[in-house]
């Protein structure tokens, strides 16, 4: 029987980005399932009490450098360096995530792939409609028919309800991954997720 990776996601998150590409090809590895759950990280934050580590960790000596040191590391390790962060970060991604709502669960992973690289390798600025209409369009997506639906209350209601149950199932960030009901939070949990996987 094949396994279900659950992935919390928001595009907002750089780990988002980072994690997405190496998760995929442990679930490729392993016959698994992606189900993905679009939250919204900065409803997240409000509710957990958590930040972004590069704010919340500002003032403790070193820690953030470290943290670079690792994320180079981990962007050697897997490839993924076309990785460059977003001039625009940190930016509004409700409307992204609502898109996401609204799109079928089967066409989630090639809107995100879709989106990612946009972000993340291009740098380019989703939150103006016209930028975010081309890139969607070239993707193959209806950008005004999305657009359309982020507006309706059902897509607004989910996100919310979506961002408060993972809360309540203690998710404080992203990337966080539930598989068999455990949690696993953070790109440096791959290793772990292969080792659950191959149980």
């Amino acid at each position: 029987m094949s396994k279900t990776i659950e992935l919390i996601f928001d595009f907002v998150s750089p780990n988002a980005y980072l994690i997405w590409q190496p998760l995929s090809d442990l679930a490729e590895k392993h016959g698994a399932t992606i189900e993905i759950t679009p939250t919204f990280l900065g409803g997240m934050h409000k509710l957990t009490g958590n930040a972004p580590p590069f704010i919340r960790d500002a003032e403790v000596k070193g820690k953030n450098d470290y943290a670079m040191l690792e994320m180079n590391r981990f962007i050697k390790k897997h490839g993924l360096t076309k990785f460059q962060m977003n001039p625009k970060f940190p930016f509004n991604t409700i409307t992204l995530q609502r898109m996401l709502i609204a799109l079928p669960p089967e066409k989630r992973a090639g809107f995100i792939a879709t989106l990612l690289p946009a972000i993340w390798e291009q740098g380019l600025d989703v939150t103006d409609s016209e930028t975010l209409g081309k890139i969607l369009q070239d993707g193959g997506f209806d950008a005004s028919a999305l657009l359309a639906r982020t507006q309706d209350p059902a897509m607004k209601k989910e996100l919310i309800d979506n961002t408060e149950k993972a809360v309540a199932r203690g998710a404080f960030g992203i990337p966080t991954i539930y598989i068999d009901g455990e949690m696993y939070f953070g790109k440096e949990r791959l290793g772990q997720i292969d080792e659950q996987l191959s149980a």
